[in-house]
């Protein structure tokens, strides 16, 4: 995988290709996610299975943009989608936009998003006998929710691969990844 991909900088979220981009960047992190694994680094591997699901995300938010403001109950609220949802997604807010990305037919993206965000929490506190600030008591459990993230992540993005311009180098990450997490 050319991890050199997240080095470049973003194109505009109204750019064509931003899409792809973020699909890219969602692969080459969940790549990066399995390599800290195999390394015994599960706390680093729940942040890059966290960046690989919010990268997700962006790709989905921006896909999705115009049903997504077509459902947008106030002109602010459809600007705010637009300038801040799209090129930040912010983490506070990443349960209720994919509550809304459920709205638009991406069915089950708020479980998953609640499971990236339960890794999240274990980046910074790993694991928790008393799961008084983490969620998981073993480093093996958040393990094994980070393999199943990163599934979840390889089918979705297989489901929206006929919706953009798909290229080689999305091809190679995304078969590279799939042999990996099987």
């Amino acid at each position: 995988m050319d991890m050199e991909v997240l080095e470049r900088p973003l194109p505009k979220p109204s750019a064509e290709d931003y899409v792809n981009v973020r699909l890219l960047e969602a692969l080459v992190e969940a790549g990066l996610a399995l390599e800290y694994l195999r390394r015994g680094l599960v706390r680093n591997a729940a942040g890059k299975a966290f960046q690989a699901w919010k990268a997700l995300m962006a790709a989905l938010l921006r896909l999705e943009l115009d049903k997504l403001k077509n459902i947008a109950k106030t002109g602010e609220e459809r600007r705010w989608l637009e300038s801040t949802a799209v090129p930040r997604v912010p983490t506070s807010r990443m349960t209720s936009l994919s509550q809304t990305l459920e709205d638009v037919g991406h069915v089950g993206v708020s479980a998953w998003t609640a499971m990236a965000l339960k890794l999240h929490d274990y980046q910074y506190h790993g694991p928790d006998p008393d799961m008084a600030l983490s969620k998981y008591r073993t480093r093996e459990e958040a393990a094994k929710d980070v393999i199943l993230l990163l599934r979840e992540l390889v089918e979705r993005v297989e489901a929206i691969r006929n919706r953009v311009r798909w290229s080689p180098e999305l091809e190679k990450t995304l078969q590279t990844l799939k042999k990996e997490v099987a």
